[in-house]
């Protein structure tokens, strides 16, 4: 009853649970921390427990032990987690959860052990082993009958986790939080970064991410290449993909063997303001992971006025509709087709353009994502106080 009370005024001290946290950088480090951030400024009460190292934060949390290879988990987190809840008697704790977060799932143990209303928000896309493993311990824990709430950054996301839940859980989309304005275009006449000079022959192509395998990165150079294959050599095309991870060097690799590094870059890692610029140049965005679960980086290029490229059964189709904000493809030959057509095709490039910097994407702001996670926190407890 008092959970749902203090839920109901507006006012909700929240309790979120993170594996990993600043000062590590990432998708889901960075968007809890504006998420909570964007919290404390709504005048919500907020704090975190992470099994994250690092400086002390006011309101911050580190339940840290030695682990192998630093990973954010503790052997006893359900234990320290449950007295940390119930010392601080939040309304809702609100967990945060990729496709393999055992500190995060101890924090759903604890919340239920402590009897305090919790929402599941899933980042990442359930594979079919991660579908399995859930499946697995359902059967073993029976979570679906702890009263919990999920959340899902996509209607991509959400369908495995549905099907893997039941009726017994709702799943809800709500969808990354981003502050568009930091990412709209300087009004202009002509095309971002190009005012009313000439078009030049030339088209710039940009992917944004962190390198790392199950991203399929080198995917990405094969892409590349075939869309080179497919626009006409009078064309001139320059790609730059702005990240750092371990397949760097593989992409290294493969750019030197089939000599595309004249016109593929890879600059490294970039600050959001050096990314922003890199984006004011660019022609076309990519985004060609199959199982990207949002695409932040993806909805940064629409809020420029990019045009966007990406996978139809991804994240990116929650706010890229074909033909309007971009062009979708369900395999590598698709995606090859649409980024080569929008490369040939200058009219259609300007059209798409001209709609994106007109129309800022609904999807992001952090109104309409604090608005859905108050409406989860008040169904968690209302849940929760049911089951009493």
């Amino acid at each position: 009853m008092e959970a749902h009370a203090q839920i109901s005024l507006g006012r909700v001290r929240i309790f979120h649970v993170s594996d990993c946290y600043l000062p590590r950088l990432g998708g889901i480090e960075v968007q809890v921390a504006d998420l909570v951030r964007t919290q404390r400024e709504a005048g919500h009460e907020v704090e975190v427990a992470t099994a994250t190292p690092g400086e002390a934060r006011p309101g911050v949390h580190r339940i840290v032990a030695r682990m192998p290879f630093d990973l954010p988990v503790h052997p006893l987190g359900v234990g320290h987690l449950t007295r940390r809840m119930t010392a601080s008697r939040p309304d809702v704790v609100h967990v945060h959860a990729g496709a393999v977060s055992p500190f995060a799932w101890m924090g759903v143990r604890a919340a239920v052990r402590a009897g305090v209303p919790c929402v599941v928000t899933v980042h990442s896309m359930w594979d079919p082993i991660t579908r399995g493993a859930y499946r697995l311990l359902r059967l073993v824990y029976g979570w679906q009958r702890w009263g919990l709430v999920a959340t899902t950054v996509s209607n991509a996301a959400a369908a495995p986790i549905r099907a893997v839940a039941g009726p017994r859980v709702p799943v809800h989309v709500v969808s990354n939080g981003l502050d568009l304005s930091g990412w709209r275009p300087a009004p202009s006449t002509g095309a971002p970064g190009r005012g009313e000079e000439p078009r030049r022959a030339e088209v710039h192509i940009v992917a944004v991410g962190r390198l790392a395998p199950r991203k399929q990165p080198v995917r990405l150079l094969r892409l590349l290449g075939m869309v080179r294959a497919r626009v006409p050599a009078s064309i001139r095309l320059r790609a730059t993909v702005v990240g750092d991870g371990p397949a760097r060097a593989s992409m290294e690799r493969y750019l030197a063997r089939h000599g595309m590094s004249g016109w593929v870059s890879l600059p490294g890692r970039h600050t959001r303001e050096q990314i922003a610029k890199v984006l004011e140049s660019a022609d076309v965005f990519v985004a060609p992971a199959p199982r990207e679960s949002f695409g932040i980086a993806a909805l940064e290029a629409r809020a420029a006025g990019l045009p966007v490229v990406a996978r139809a059964q991804s994240g990116v189709a929650d706010f890229v509709r074909q033909g309007t904000e971009g062009l979708l493809g369900r395999d590598l030959g698709e995606l090859a087709d649409s980024l080569a057509r929008l490369c040939a095709d200058h009219e259609l490039r300007e059209r798409i353009t001209a709609h994106n910097r007109a129309d800022a994407p609904a999807t992001g702001s952090w109104s309409t994502v604090l608005a859905g996670f108050d409406r989860a926190y008040a169904e968690a407890a209302q849940r929760s106080r049911g089951s009493r």
